[in-house]
């Protein structure tokens, strides 16, 4: 039994409330190489945008919550283990790699392949409303492999789309790759912002989480996610520092023990003291260190 995802909205629909203009599609510089009688080529690098070449500017979009994202699990979904896959398709290649491979490629094959890519990633947008994300991912990735290099905002939505997909699949690590692609390719998608720094705030990563609600907010001073979160992590990062501050002085504690230990000595036998007008340290050596209690 499939179920709905949030809302039955397709990915680059789950965040609609905030407008946000994309910059205007690249254009196709000069023709490309890729095999025009094999429209998915296995060997060869894969390319792609999402595919929503003109209707993406000026379009609304809401952004959702970190928590939003990130279900533990997903009636009916299965959790795939965030690993590198076996065999990557070109849609994992570089993009200039790509471009080189398709220099010689007719405008009319780029089109085509373009349209192809489209209908791909529309199949991918109705696999996701009905939760088949897997079979989402796998749409997504052959649009990439489909769509010539040369249409970037194409290929950008195609990757922030796969990276929604993966989301679902708690492939964090490969999420965030794909919307790292999807931000190369246009520095300003402020969707795929959102969502690598909710991926990075997930993992545990807050200071490149805050970089990018920063970015958003230079962007766009509105997407209140944004604001939110740098008043907010600021204060989460400090207390992590403390924590591991608090871990390391720790641990060189016990490895300092179980150095003095043969000379019936402790780290309690060492006091370290801080000049208050130089800010140097000094180590003193105290005899009864319990005395001094």
């Amino acid at each position: 039994m499939e179920e709905k995802s949030e809302n039955g909205r397709a990915p680059e629909d789950l965040l609609s409330g905030l407008q946000v203009t994309d910059p205007q599609e690249a254009e196709c510089a000069s023709p490309s190489v890729s095999n025009p009688s094999d429209p998915q080529p296995q060997s060869k690098p894969p390319q792609a945008v999402e595919a929503q070449p003109q209707e993406d500017q000026g379009e609304e979009e809401h952004f959702h919550d970190c928590s939003a994202s990130f279900e533990k699990e997903e009636p009916g979904v299965d959790t795939v283990e965030d690993k590198p896959e076996d065999d990557v398709n070109s849609s994992e290649l570089d993009e200039e790699y790509l471009i080189e491979l398709e220099k010689n490629m007719p405008d009319e094959e780029k089109q085509k392949r373009r349209e192809e890519s489209t209908r791909l990633k529309e199949e991918g947008n109705e696999q996701f409303k009905k939760g088949d994300y897997i079979e989402a991912e796998s749409s997504y990735s052959q649009a990439l492999q489909t769509c010539p290099s040369c249409f970037q905002k194409d290929r950008s939505i195609l990757f922030s789309n796969r990276a929604a997909a993966r989301m679902k699949q708690d492939k964090k690590e490969m999420a965030i790759s794909d919307c790292s692609k999807a931000i190369q390719l246009n520095p300003s998608y402020i969707r795929a912002l959102l969502r690598r720094a909710e991926l990075y705030e997930s993992t545990d990563k807050l200071d490149e989480a805050l970089e990018d609600y920063k970015s958003i907010l230079e962007k766009d001073p509105s997407v209140h996610q944004a604001r939110e979160a740098c008043m907010r992590l600021p204060k989460q990062i400090e207390e992590r520092n403390e924590r591991m501050k608090e871990e390391m002085l720790g641990k060189l504690k016990d490895l300092g023990n179980l150095v003095l230990r043969p000379f019936g000595l402790s780290t309690e036998n060492f006091q370290i003291k801080q000049d208050s007008s130089t800010g140097s340290y000094s180590i003193n050596f105290v005899q009864n260190p319990n005395n001094n209690r």
